[in-house]
């Protein structure tokens, strides 16, 4: 799952992958936004960001879409 994070007075966005769900990853955003804490995701490669919710501008799940390999034929 593609998460893509903007933080105020940044000039681009955050982007990770992450093995949660999209709706585990709603359910840690408004968690997160809910205490006024700090949002803290980990990636697929285990590195962990941790960004203050104060700063968070918006958060923007996508699901990944897999890769077309291949030819295909239109018939």
């Amino acid at each position: 799952m593609e998460v893509k994070i903007g933080v105020q007075y940044a000039p681009r966005e955050l982007v990770l992958e992450s093995k949660l769900s999209s709706k585990d990853l709603a359910e840690t955003v408004e968690q997160a936004v809910a205490s006024g804490g700090v949002l803290k995701l980990e990636d697929e490669k285990g590195r962990l960001v941790m960004i203050s919710v104060e700063k968070i501008a918006y958060v923007e799940l996508a699901a990944q879409s897999p890769r077309k390999v291949g030819f295909t034929v239109d018939s």
